[in-house]
């Protein structure tokens, strides 16, 4: 049974969060099955931070409500913000920044966190050393932080959220910062987290990310839903399926040229013209004609959704 087609692990309806005449999330809904990874992308002030604080009891929604765990009974459901304490024993947390304790090694980190949630030290001691291996961490568990590298620190971090053995982790942009190699290695590890049946509420700003981890993404812009569904879909309903950008000397005077005429819609960015067709080959043909420009032809992907959704402007952070 694919995970659309399960009851709701987390459910929020209709969110709004306004700060004095500015709307910051407005009217949001949308919901996680379990074994699901929801990706949330959008651009810098969007509404991502905010709707996830409210998620987590942080911020105070002005309307709407947050519906944890209700395993089909109305009466066993948890509410955020009123049992905001039974929910968080249940959540696994990821935030931005990594607020691991410098003073303790890898194990001892593991071990002092777990006993927030009130588990017995012989528990989590049982439980460590396959977090420890999870992390790929085991010869590092008497390391102290300043021994590791910030891969090494964003998996710790992730284990760390483990240590409760959530039902459901919130992980915000959880790879920001990191390398290729501890990109993958991150990618790997939340992909067997969904494979073990744990739910994810993804943020990021990486589309190779959100289109290989989420089974479904919502997409936000100025604090409203943008679009919704698995990534593949979400691009073939939204997009032209063939890209060709142009670049090279000359390249932005082909935009008021014949050959705009053999693109379904065309889009300047800095010296770059994209040319989106459902048919590439007479685009590439005309192109012929000039070879002082350069060309990439490639398939329609997330990135390209996401622009035509949120525009190619820069945001500053809000």
């Amino acid at each position: 049974m694919s995970p659309a087609a399960l009851s709701p692990i987390f459910s929020v309806q209709a969110l709004s969060k306004h700060y004095g005449a500015s709307t910051v999330v407005n009217n949001l809904s949308f919901d996680i099955a379990q074994g699901e990874c929801l990706g949330v992308i959008g651009p810098n002030g969007a509404g991502k931070t905010t709707t996830i604080r409210m998620c987590l009891g942080l911020t105070s929604p002005d309307t709407g409500r947050i519906t944890y765990f209700p395993g089909g009974s109305a009466a066993a459901a948890l509410h955020m913000p009123q049992d905001a304490m039974a929910i968080k024993e249940r959540l696994g947390i990821v935030s931005q920044f990594d607020s691991l304790d410098p003073d303790f090694s890898c194990a001892e980190n593991l071990l002092v966190f777990g006993r927030y949630f009130g588990l017995k030290d012989a528990v989590i001691r049982q439980r460590i050393p396959k977090l420890l291996e999870f992390a790929a961490l085991t010869h590092k568990a008497d390391a102290k932080l300043s021994e590791l590298s910030g891969g090494m620190k964003r998996r710790l971090s992730l284990a760390r959220a483990l240590v409760n053995d959530p039902q459901l982790l919130l992980l915000d942009e959880p790879t920001t910062g990191l390398d290729p190699q501890a990109r993958h290695l991150m990618w790997e590890r939340l992909q067997r987290l969904v494979q073990q049946g744990k739910s994810i509420l993804l943020t990021t700003h990486f589309m190779d990310e959100a289109e290989r981890l989420c089974n479904r993404l919502l997409v936000l812009d100025h604090g409203q839903k943008m679009a919704e569904g698995a990534p593949r879909e979400l691009i073939a309903q939204n997009l032209e399926s063939e890209v060709v950008e142009v670049y090279g000397a000359g390249a932005l005077s082909l935009a008021d040229s014949p050959l705009k005429a053999l693109a379904a819609r065309l889009e300047v960015s800095g010296e770059t013209v994209f040319f989106y067709t459902h048919e590439a080959r007479p685009l590439l043909a005309a192109l012929a004609d000039h070879p002082q420009l350069r060309t990439l032809h490639r398939p329609a992907n997330l990135e390209d959704l996401f622009l035509k959704l949120t525009g190619r402007q820069i945001r500053e952070d809000a």
